[in-house]
């Protein structure tokens, strides 16, 4: 344990307390403009709408528009679309009804939506993860005219599989934030509180997601940044087990380190956790066999280990959980309970030192660009970062503050030194061993996503210590799967991180499905307006 690290971390962890709690005591919420959900088609999930696209029931243009329609309502109030493809999304709309049309008996349809398992579906993905010849700023003012010259390999999977991209939506500098708001685009707001983020970086696809505007996003996470919008936009997310599914494609990207692709994992956020499991093995690609998605698993068959947060000492340098998140976790446990699983409270000891352990595996990435001099190969200097890091916080930068914040804790190694990074690198090793002898391919472990419910603006970086909820997953490259669990009394989304072993991420999609039968998943942030 760092004690420099650990007195900064409790200094910044109280203040940040005391923030979020005057913020939420003073700050009135402010509900979306936008209406409810009028169109059914809206409020179907991925698999019940490729059942009715392949027995003819709907078009794939029906639904295309559909959908643009939904996010020409609520995308002025979000924020959330970077730049689109309407009309080429119409084509291919067309093109798929077409392919359809043509197969004309039941076997010729079967055959042809096990070929194309989600033709006709339209979707949307995180301008970070790369569709051929939209933009690929990626919040970057220096970036502001890049578009990107292919579709990055996981939505070349996805469009493969005969998914229509919509567009692409907005995330922050680099990446490089957990609230979406860059200097090309601004901010992008929380659906269910136009006061509030929808955190980051997968900000644009959580809010639109939260909002009922997209079938699922295409997202990344290298350190929650799926998880944490799901969660504040009361949605499913699921970052995969590390190295399950390509990174290539995606900005930021190092070539030189291989640990990267193993930390960052692209994957889905949806409404519905049914669609899930289909969208993950279609993403995963060629390693989908790893898998095994066909072996039955029954719940009585697994075993479910469960915490309310950190222990001992490292209390006190993380936000307490929100009592309602708390209260979350001990209501989804003791459903599953009813339903035959065996469950146990886990005293998380073993993540006595997750915050350095953190910090460590992101300082450790290399080759990864500067955000002010765009290179890998050519750093800043000291001088020029403090210079950039004072402009961004008085506004007078082309840089974020909190991307220009992440870039000073990396230049002064995360405020650690350099000798004592070693034993953390091991630590890692250790308890990635013993977690994945604890769950084995039964079990899973259920814990906060983060400590409370969405943030306002600007407060992201004096909650920073709660990140490493998340990021511990991606540096231990275990799946883990955001479950929304109903809204708090400020109105707002709250839930729980399903975890399981390597490879295991199925056992966190059946959970995430049992809990969505229960609890009901997603709670639309403004009441449907269909008719009967």
């Amino acid at each position: 344990m760092e004690i420099f690290l650990r007195l900064m971390a409790f200094i910044l962890n109280a203040f940040g307390i005391l923030v979020t709690k005057i913020l939420d005591l003073t700050m009135a919420p402010r509900k979306p403009k936008y209406p409810g959900i009028r169109n059914p088609l809206l409020n179907k999930s991925v698999v019940e709408l490729v059942t009715e696209l392949r027995r003819g029931e709907i078009t794939s243009v029906e639904l295309v528009s559909a959908y643009i329609e939904r996010i020409g309502e609520v995308n002025p109030t979000l924020n959330a679309v970077v730049q689109d493809r309407y009309e080429a999304a119409m084509q291919d709309a067309k093109l798929a009804d077409e392919l359809i049309a043509k197969a004309k008996s039941d076997f010729d349809r079967v055959a042809l939506f096990t070929k194309y398992p989600i033709l006709g579906i339209p979707f949307t993905a995180k301008e970070s993860c790369g569709v051929k010849g939209m933009s690929f700023a990626v919040g970057s003012l220096a970036r502001k005219n890049m578009t990107s010259p292919k579709d990055g390999d996981v939505v070349e999977l996805v469009r493969a599989a005969g998914g229509i991209p919509l567009l692409v939506s907005s995330n922050p500098e680099f990446c490089m934030s957990f609230e979406t708001s860059n200097n090309i685009y601004g901010r992008t707001l929380n659906p269910y509180d136009m006061r509030r983020t929808s955190a980051g970086s997968s900000g644009g696809e959580g809010s639109l997601n939260g909002a009922g505007a997209t079938t699922f996003g295409v997202c990344s996470d290298i350190s929650g940044s799926i998880r944490l919008p799901a969660m504040f936009c009361g949605v499913f997310g699921h970052k995969p087990t590390g190295g399950l599914t390509s990174v290539k494609g995606h900005f930021p990207y190092t070539l030189t380190d291989p640990k990267f692709p193993k930390m960052l994992q692209l994957g889905p956020i949806t409404r519905f956790a049914r669609d899930l499991p289909l969208l993950l093995e279609i993403m995963a690609g060629d390693n989908k066999h790893k898998l095994n998605m066909t072996e039955p698993v029954t719940l009585k068959e697994m075993k479910v280990f469960y915490a309310y947060g950190y222990s001992g000492l490292n209390c006190l340098t993380h936000p307490v959980v929100d009592s309602e998140i708390q209260w979350a976790i001990t209501k989804a446990v003791q459903c599953l309970e009813k339903g035959g699983v065996q469950s146990k409270k886990l005293d998380l000891n073993f993540f006595s030192n997750s915050l350095e352990i953190g910090l460590v595996g992101l300082v450790d990435l290399k080759g990864m660009p500067s955000i002010v001099t765009q290179r890998a190969d050519r750093d800043p200097s000291l001088k020029l970062i403090i210079i950039e890091l004072f402009n961004s916080i008085i506004g007078h930068s082309i840089f974020t503050k909190e991307a220009m914040f992440l870039e000073v804790m990396k230049r002064f190694n995360g405020l650690m030194a350099s000798g004592n990074m070693g034993p953390y690198r091991e630590e890692v090793e250790k308890i990635r061993v013993h977690l994945n002898q604890l769950l084995g391919n039964r079990g899973v472990l259920i814990v906060p996503t983060f400590h409370t419910s969405a943030l306002c603006f600007h407060t992201s970086l004096v909650n920073v210590t709660g990140i490493d909820h998340m990021l511990l997953f991606n540096i231990l490259g275990l799946p883990a799967t955001h479950v929304p669990m109903g809204i708090n009394h400020r109105g707002l989304p709250i839930g729980l991180q399903v975890v399981a072993g390597q490879y295991q991420d199925k056992l966190c999609l059946k959970i995430a499905a049992e809990l969505e039968a229960v609890f009901h998943g997603w709670v639309p942030p403004v009441a449907h307006e269909i008719k009967s």
